[in-house]
């Protein structure tokens, strides 16, 4: 609670979008098209079909296809794939559109570790063969690891991680962080992301949510706290050292 208004710091609980929800159609469309594809129209056309879109991605063309120049993946909640797909198709410079999987439904829930490469492979290793225990029980929980060196290029990959489709949580994994890094952390809480980091030289240890000493341990932790089959609350845990 703030001291001086009384009202809740602690950031709003919000739903992730791009993970399948009871009762709503969770859908992708992947549009392959020309380089003179309205966008603007491509998205109207979803929206007029009732989609609530949730992501669009747009990248270069990498298969060679013959007048393919721009790939568009729209994932949307409330309309069916293949019939979004096939009301795309008519949109000029649409050159296929295919429905697919949304990732959501793939991949699920991303535990992002950050760190330093050896202390980065231990945690991985927790992490994955826990989310594995998950996943077999009809979760799914995937592993997206990055090792980095130096304050400047660990602070922008914290504070980048609440711009990652389907980030739940961060490790950070090293032997000594602090400064911009521990402010970068302070920042990625408020957005609802908590944070697991080892026990560490630095003020890290201090902004985090959880702080844990076996690199392996840390990984195990992370996904239980998202895993909807875990029996895990991170928010009574919040301040303690393992």
């Amino acid at each position: 609670m703030s001291e001086r208004t009384g009202e809740s710091t602690e950031p709003p609980v919000m739903p992730d979008l791009l993970l399948p929800a009871p009762g709503r159609i969770l859908s992708r469309v992947s549009v392959r098209a020309t380089a003179s594809v309205d966008l603007i129209e491509l998205l109207r056309v979803f929206a007029e079909g009732g989609a609530d879109i949730a992501s669009v991605t747009v990248f270069p063309a990498t298969k060679g296809e013959p007048g393919v120049e721009r790939v568009i993946d729209v994932e949307f909640r409330d309309v069916d794939a293949d019939a979004a797909a096939a009301a795309a198709a008519d949109v000029e410079g649409v050159v296929v559109a295919e429905a697919r999987s949304a990732l959501g439904s793939i991949f699920g829930k991303r535990v992002i570790v950050i760190g330093g490469g050896a202390q980065v492979a231990q945690v991985n290793l927790g992490a994955v063969s826990e989310a594995d225990r998950h996943n077999l029980r009809g979760e799914r929980i995937s592993v997206d690891t990055i090792p980095l060196v130096g304050e400047e290029q660990i602070a922008a990959a914290v504070r980048a991680v609440a711009d990652l489709p389907r980030a739940h949580i961060l490790v950070l994994a090293g032997a000594i962080m602090g400064g911009d890094i521990t402010q970068a952390v302070r920042e990625l809480r408020q957005t609802g992301i908590p944070v697991v980091a080892l026990n560490m030289v630095g003020s890290v240890p201090e902004a985090a949510d959880l702080v844990v000493s076996d690199p392996v341990q840390a990984g195990t932790m992370a996904v239980m706290a998202i895993a909807d089959t875990a029996r895990f609350d991170i928010d009574r845990q919040r301040g303690r050292r393992y």
